[in-house]
C-alpha cells in the first residue's frame, strides 16, 4: 500500500482547514489522537471504504455502528433513491413516519410511542427535558465516559470525541448546568445510591449506555443495570437507555431485548434511518404523551421524520426481519475476531486485552478488564496511536481513537475477518519491536 494519508487527502486537509475549525466537522475525524492527516473517504461498498487516493480500506467505523449491513446496501441505496425522487423535505406529515413509528414500537420493547428527530443528540437532549418536565426535578445522574452527544447537560465528563481530545469539561457550559449533573463511575452502584440520598427528591433520571460504546467497549457488571434500575423505582425517577450505539444493533429490541431489562425511555440514532441523519425518543405513553402538542413539553424540527431518512430506515429493518441469522452470523463473525485477536496478543505477550458484546469490540491496550472511565484513562493510548497507524498502512481502519468501539456488519465476510487478522498480528509485531 502507498503512504496514507495519500497526496490528495493531504491536499484536501490544507484546503479544509482553513474553513473548518480543525479541519472537520466533528473533532475525532481530524486524527489527532492517532498522529498525522485523517484519510478523506470518497465511497464505500460492503465492508470497505475508498479514500480520495484510490486506497481502499476494510472499515470498522462504519459510520459509528448504524450499518448493520454495511456500506450501500442495494436495498437501502435504492430506499433513498426512490423516496429523494418524490420529495427531499416536506415540513408536513408523511405516511412513511407513522409507518417508522408503528415498526419500531412493535420490535423495542416498553415502546408505545416515539418522537422521531433528527440525531442521537437530539434524542438524548429531549428525553432529559422530558424526564425533567414529568418528575418536577432538575438534576440527572450520567457516567464519566458515556457520551450522549453534545448538549450541555452531557458534556461533564463525557467519553467519546471530549476524552480522545483531552478537553476538560467543555467552555460555554454554565455552572449552574454543571451543577445539575451527577457524574458517578459506570459499574459503581454506591456512588448512584449515595447521589440519591443526598439529593432526596431532586433527581430526574438516570441516562446510562447499557453496554458502553464511547470509552471503547465496557461491559455493565452482572445485575449493575437491575440495580440502577431499582434505585429509580425507589425514588420515582426515570430510567432511560441511550441506545445510539446498541439499538438494533444487540438485538431487534436493543440493549433491552439483549438484557432483559425495561427502561422508561430509550433513545436512538442514526441506526433506525439506516445511517442516514435521524434519531428518535420513546417509552411508556404516559411519558410521552406530555411532548407537545399534547402536552407541555416542546420540541420540534423540520427535518424530523424526513421522508429519504425514514424510507432509508424502513429498508433497514425490512433487511432485519428478512435476515433471520443476522444476529447470530454478527456474533459469530465478532468473536472469531476478537478470538484471532486475543491469540495474537498471547503470541507476542503484548500488555491489551479485547472486550467485545455482541458486534461491538475494543483493543484497549490496558492489561485488562476495562470496567470504568477510571480503567479506560490508564490506557497506553501512544501505543494505540503507533497500532492504529501500522493498521491503517496495511489496509484496516479503525476509530481514530482508543475511546471508541469498533463495530463489524454483516458485510464482514471471512476473508474480510482473515485479512483484518492478519493486518492486526503485523501491527501488533511492528509496534512490539
Amino acid at each position: 500500500m502507498d503512504t496514507v494519508p495519500g497526496p490528495r487527502s493531504r491536499e484536501l486537509m490544507q484546503r479544509a482547514v482553513s474553513r473548518l475549525p480543525g479541519g472537520v466537522n466533528s473533532p475525532v475525524r481530524a486524527f489527532r489522537a492517532v498522529g498525522g492527516d485523517p484519510i478523506f473517504v470518497v465511497r464505500g461498498e460492503g465492508p470497505r471504504v475508498w479514500d480520495a487516493d484510490g486506497q481502499s480500506y476494510i472499515d470498522y467505523i462504519g459510520s459509528w455502528g448504524p450499518l448493520l449491513f454495511g456500506h450501500a446496501h442495494p436495498r437501502i441505496v435504492d430506499a433513498v433513491r426512490e423516496a429523494s425522487a418524490r420529495g427531499t423535505s416536506f415540513g408536513v406529515p408523511t405516511e412513511a413516519e407513522v409507518t417508522l413509528a408503528e415498526r419500531l414500537c412493535a420490535m423495542v420493547p416498553g415502546l408505545d410511542m416515539v418522537r422521531l428527530v433528527n440525531s442521537g443528540t437530539e434524542a438524548t437532549m429531549s428525553a432529559i427535558r422530558l424526564a425533567r418536565a414529568y418528575t418536577g426535578r432538575s438534576k440527572i445522574v450520567k457516567f464519566a465516559g458515556c457520551y450522549h452527544g453534545h448538549a450541555d447537560s452531557f458534556l461533564i465528563k463525557a467519553g467519546s470525541g471530549v476524552a480522545t481530545l483531552g478537553l476538560p469539561d467543555s467552555p460555554g457550559v454554565t455552572t449552574g448546568v454543571a451543577s445539575d449533573t451527577l457524574v458517578a463511575e459506570y459499574n459503581d452502584v454506591d456512588l448512584v445510591a449515595e447521589y440519591f440520598d443526598a439529593n432526596h427528591g431532586a433527581i430526574a433520571c438516570i441516562i446510562v449506555e447499557p453496554v458502553v460504546g464511547n470509552m471503547g467497549v465496557v461491559v455493565p457488571r452482572q445485575h449493575y443495570l437491575e440495580k440502577l434500575r431499582a434505585l429509580c423505582d425507589e425514588n420515582d425517577a426515570l430510567f432511560i437507555f441511550d441506545e445510539v450505539m446498541t439499538g438494533f444493533r444487540l438485538a431487534p429490541g436493543g440493549a433491552q431485548e439483549r438484557l432483559g431489562i425495561g427502561a422508561d425511555l430509550v433513545t436512538f440514532g442514526k441506526v433506525i434511518g439506516g445511517g442516514l441523519p435521524i434519531g428518535a425518543y420513546g417509552g411508556r405513553r404516559d411519558l410521552m404523551e406530555m411532548i407537545a402538542p399534547s402536552g407541555p413539553v416542546y420540541q420540534a424540527g423540520t427535518l424530523s421524520g424526513n421522508p429519504v431518512a425514514v424510507a432509508a430506515g424502513l429498508a433497514m429493518l425490512d433487511l432485519i426481519a428478512a435476515t433471520p441469522s443476522l444476529y447470530q452470523q454478527l456474533e459469530a463473525s465478532t468473536k472469531r475476531l476478537a478470538d484471532g485477536i486475543e491469540d495474537h496478543l498471547r503470541r507476542l505477550k503484548v500488555q491489551a486485552c479485547v472486550q467485545r458484546f455482541g458486534s461491538m469490540w475494543t483493543l484497549f491496550f490496558h492489561p485488562g478488564p476495562v470496567r470504568s472511565w477510571q480503567d479506560a484513562v490508564g490506557c497506553d493510548t501512544q501505543r494505540f496511536a503507533r497500532f492504529y497507524q501500522a493498521l491503517l498502512q496495511r489496509g484496516v481502519l479503525l476509530p481514530p481513537s482508543q475511546f471508541e468501539a469498533c463495530f463489524v456488519s454483516a458485510a464482514h465476510d471471512d476473508a474480510s475477518i482473515d485479512a483484518t487478522l492478519q493486518a492486526i498480528g503485523a501491527a501488533l509485531e511492528e509496534i512490539r519491536a
